[in-house]
Formats: structure tokens, C-alpha cells, sequence
């Protein structure tokens, strides 16, 4: 019986990185001496994760070649496959046997994130839908002037910073989001966490 589960996302044409991509899927990619998704496969097997789904639709065959079965590390890897792009929360309407928690997350991610406590604190807490998030700091390139409604200015603020948490395409799901998954359409993460917020869903 599987411990810990994870769905990879790998089904995306990787269209910013063209030409490369034309040869050769997003998730193949070496960084260093490993293709990105081979890394987060070591990753995770790392964190006891024993069974990764990954569902596939560009350049499937290469990717079903490359990790076979997941004998090499150690882990069960199955596949499953998109005859159409369903975005981040569509494939998981077509994987049938997914288990009361699970993690989700795209196949191009490098994090040095230890999924194994992500996994252990949604687990915990009981929570419908875990997003992993990082902290961002953006820097307007220009000065900032501010004024009254007379069009006086009454102040300026040179370059300033905005903080901000943004998602990292990491999260952790309870079976129950399944259920407002349509079956086998495009689903984003974005439509999602809208359709959460609208039926005020407690998620972190």
C-alpha cells in the first residue's frame, strides 16, 4: 500500500523554451547533471514518497522511456495521459485511484522545500488544499509620485518595494477537491481557488 503520493504535472509544451523544446520536453531538460524532473523525482523519493503519477500529453513516449516504471529509484511511477491539455487541476479528474491526501505539482519546479514536513502539516491539520508559497519583493524601476485632488503632489517615493507571497506551483490536496474538478476539461489552479473563495472553502 502507497505511503506518500504525488502527481507531477508534465503534460505542458514548454513554449518559453523554444527551440529546445522542440526536441525535447520541459521536464527532460538537464539542469547540472539530471533532467529537472528527474531531481524532483529524487527529491521526493527522498521524502518517503513512494508512487508518483505523472501525467504526460506533449512527448509522452520520451518521458515513459526516460523514467520507465521507477525501478531505477526505487519508487512506483505510473502515467497519466492527456489526449488534450487540461491545464493544473484537470488531469487529476482522469487518475482514478488517488488516496485521502496527496501532493500536486508542476514538472519544472527546483525548490529546496522539504515536502515531506509540507505533506505531514496538511495531513495534520486536516486541510482541503495546502498551497506551498514564497515570498517576492518587486522593485517599481521608477519614482512614484503621488498627488491631491487639486493635482498638487504631496509625495514622492523613489523605486519603491512591494512584498508579496506568490504560489509555487506546490500543493498539497485533500480527495474531497476532486469533486469540483470537471472530468476530463481544462481546470486551472486560478479557476479553483476563485470557485473556493466564491463557496468560502477554508484552505492555507
Amino acid at each position: 500500500m502507497s505511503n506518500k503520493r504525488a502527481v507531477i504535472l508534465a503534460g505542458g509544451k514548454g513554449t518559453r523554451l523554444r527551440p529546445y523544446t522542440v526536441v525535447l520536453p520541459k521536464p527532460l531538460m538537464p539542469v547540472g547533471e539530471y533532467p529537472i524532473l528527474e531531481v524532483i523525482i529524487r527529491q521526493l523519493a527522498h521524502f518517503g514518497f513512494d508512487h508518483i503519477t505523472i501525467t504526460v500529453n506533449h512527448q509522452a513516449d520520451l518521458i515513459k522511456s526516460f523514467f520507465g516504471d521507477g525501478t531505477k529509484w526505487n519508487i512506483k511511477i505510473d502515467y497519466s495521459l492527456e489526449d488534450k491539455p487540461l491545464s493544473t487541476m484537470g488531469p487529476l479528474s482522469l487518475i482514478k485511484d488517488l488516496p485521502d491526501n496527496f501532493l500536486v505539482m508542476n514538472g519544472d519546479i527546483l525548490t529546496d522545500l522539504d515536502y515531506g514536513l509540507f505533506y505531514e502539516n496538511h495531513v495534520q491539520k486536516n486541510s482541503l488544499f495546502t498551497i506551498s508559497s514564497s515570498r517576492r519583493e518587486q522593485i517599481n524601476l521608477y519614482g512614484v509620485l503621488e498627488k491631491n485632488q487639486s493635482g498638487e503632489l504631496t509625495n514622492f517615493i523613489e523605486k519603491p518595494k512591494h512584498s508579496f507571497l506568490v504560489s509555487m506551483g506546490i500543493y498539497m490536496l485533500n480527495k474531497e477537491v476532486l469533486s469540483y474538478i470537471p472530468k476530463n476539461e481544462s481546470f486551472g489552479f486560478d479557476t479553483l481557488m476563485l470557485r473556493f473563495l466564491e463557496l468560502n472553502k477554508k484552505f492555507a
